[in-house]
């Protein structure tokens, strides 16, 4: 409809055409009620309603103008006699589009003036009594078309609201993102620049006397050597310092050994279930035909379970089980950690515990951010009548 809104009139049209066709034969005065077929419109009455009906074709482009026609034609038709057409269902439909586009100052006041003046002349210049149930008809279904077209517009304008303020707190958000990512670059910059830049210009320095001296003063060369080795350790000391403040409280330290992987899994398992942690895992990734997984999600998948397995023994209850299925379907590995909450489950409602000091609580978007980065997806959520379930899913290619 919103395509070809054209046609939409023009099936609109149609079909206001036919209905008022339809009701020109129906007579509501019958001796038992409404009756059909016992009267006939007249040939000037047909050609009102078709100028009416083609009149709604352009009722989006010229809204007034079709209003006015229409409205013209209604007055033609309610002051020529019986028997009467309802071409004043034609102006209906055009007050109702006038509402609907523009302001609500103007949609009262063209909609009381549409109301009056066809409910008026159609009272004192109509073949029927001005108290006829026709002539009300006309006053409510107008005063109906207005209020629906002002409704409609308003809804309009709510969601277009709703849809614009959603759309500038995302743009809002995102450029909050990338200033504070900015920011902290420049900072980073900075406080690595001022802890390296003094320290290895001095170790340069002393570098140079010693190879200078070396041969005909050793003392000295042993001296500046001396500095060195201590300009070194502060630069050392002071570095360590200033990447302590890009981690975490409880972050790993900084692994000397090839990253872990599926392969190890057992071992990552055992240590839970040493410290009091029952662990059930199921792995299943060999089929005809499948290739190793890569690296990334190799590793990935094995940081996600150990993530996942570390919040179960932090926040878990007192005696909690966890199962961790590591399956492959298709073109991806799924990857699931789910508990039990232990003797006190946590409620489907309650929000996810997180951890009570304030340098934790990243522990979730960190494992979002590895499974976004291959491409796949990693929901963590509560489980109903207690527990909680971590699902993964890693693309493998």
């Amino acid at each position: 409809m919103r395509a070809h809104p054209l046609a939409t009139d023009a099936a609109l049209a149609l079909g206001a055409f036919v209905s008022m066709v339809f009701g020109s034969f129906a007579d509501p005065h019958g001796p038992h009620g409404p009756t059909f077929g016992t009267r006939t419109p007249e040939a000037f009455s047909l050609l009102l309603m078709l100028l009416g009906a083609a009149a709604l074709v352009l009722r989006r482009r010229r809204p007034r103008a079709v209003l006015a026609a229409t409205c013209v034609l209604s007055l033609l038709e309610l002051t020529t006699g019986e028997p009467r057409a309802p071409v004043v269902m034609c102006a209906v439909i055009s007050l109702y589009t006038v509402a609907a586009r523009t302001d609500r100052p103007t949609t009262w006041r063209i909609g009381l003036l549409t109301m009056a003046g066809l409910t008026g002349v159609a009272m004192l210049a109509g073949p029927l009594p001005w108290y006829a149930q026709e002539n009300l008809g006309i006053f409510a279904w107008t005063g109906m078309a207005a209020a629906a077209g002002d409704a409609v517009r308003s809804r309009r304008a709510f969601i277009d609201a709703i849809r614009e303020r959603a759309e500038r707190a995302e743009r809002t958000r995102e450029e909050e993102a990338r200033r504070r990512v900015a920011e902290e670059r420049l900072r980073i910059a900075r406080d690595l620049h001022d802890v390296v830049a003094h320290h290895i210009a001095l170790v340069n320095v002393q570098a140079g006397v010693a190879a200078h001296v070396m041969d005909k003063r050793p003392d000295q060369a042993k001296e500046a050597l001396a500095h060195v080795r201590d300009a070194s350790r502060s630069a050392l000391n002071e570095l360590r310092a200033t990447v302590g403040l890009l981690r975490q409280s409880g972050d790993p330290e900084a692994p000397t050994e090839p990253a872990p992987g599926l392969a190890v899994l057992d071992a990552l398992v055992d240590t839970f279930r040493h410290a009091g942690l029952p662990v059930e895992v199921i792995v299943q990734l060999a089929h005809a035909g499948a290739d190793p997984l890569p690296a990334a999600v190799d590793l990935a998948a094995y940081r996600v379970i150990q993530e996942a397995l570390t919040n179960v023994r932090k926040h878990a209850g007192a005696g909690a089980r966890a199962e961790v299925s590591v399956v492959r379907v298709g073109p991806s590995v799924e990857v699931t950690v789910l508990d039990d909450g232990g003797a006190a489950p946590v409620p489907a409602t309650a929000p996810h515990p997180e951890p009570a000091d304030p340098g934790g609580g990243h522990g979730l978007l960190g494992m979002r951010e590895r499974a976004g980065a291959l491409g796949g997806s990693c929901f963590a959520g509560h489980r109903y009548g207690g527990g909680y379930r971590v699902h993964a899913v890693l693309p493998v290619q």
